[in-house]
């Protein structure tokens, strides 16, 4: 499982012209699933997106976590993350999930922060969205649930 996680100020999801999610401070999480994702895939991205501390404290340092500044999280499914053009120009995508699984993890990930104490809101799955955000710094972290960096 991959993710970009972006700080915000704060962001949106809007399809077909009509905004379906928005949160204020916290994260834009954009979430891809791979075909060999499972559970630990799963619990590695909550307990990294709900302990991430790169909130400042009042010393100025990156220590606070969600919880510490009332944050949420908007969760978008992006399967794009798994896309592989080291072979040419145009992506392959065979080793991101199938749409099921992809689904069902993606669903998990949200619930799973939700179970933490943090708001959270989603995307729409298989849908053109588009997302708008406002950086807060900006700050952007990758996570990468096989560690492959």
């Amino acid at each position: 499982m991959r993710a970009v996680v972006q700080r915000v100020n704060k962001a949106s999801v809007r399809v077909d012209g009509q905004e379906i999610s928005a949160i204020e401070k916290g994260f834009l999480v954009l979430l891809g699933v791979g075909a060999d994702d499972a559970k630990d895939d799963v619990d590695y991205m909550v307990r990294k997106i709900s302990g991430l501390r790169i909130f400042y404290d009042q010393e100025g340092r990156m220590r606070l976590p969600l919880s510490g500044v009332g944050g949420a999280v908007l969760v978008v499914p992006q399967f794009t993350l798994y896309g592989d053009v080291r072979k040419g120009s145009r992506p392959s995508f065979t080793a991101a999930a199938s749409p099921e699984l992809g689904r069902q993890l993606y669903e998990e990930v949200m619930l799973g922060v939700r179970d933490q104490g943090v708001a959270v809101s989603g995307g729409r799955f298989r849908e053109m969205m588009e997302v708008e955000l406002v950086n807060d710094g900006p700050v952007t972290i990758l996570l990468d649930s096989k560690r492959g960096f």
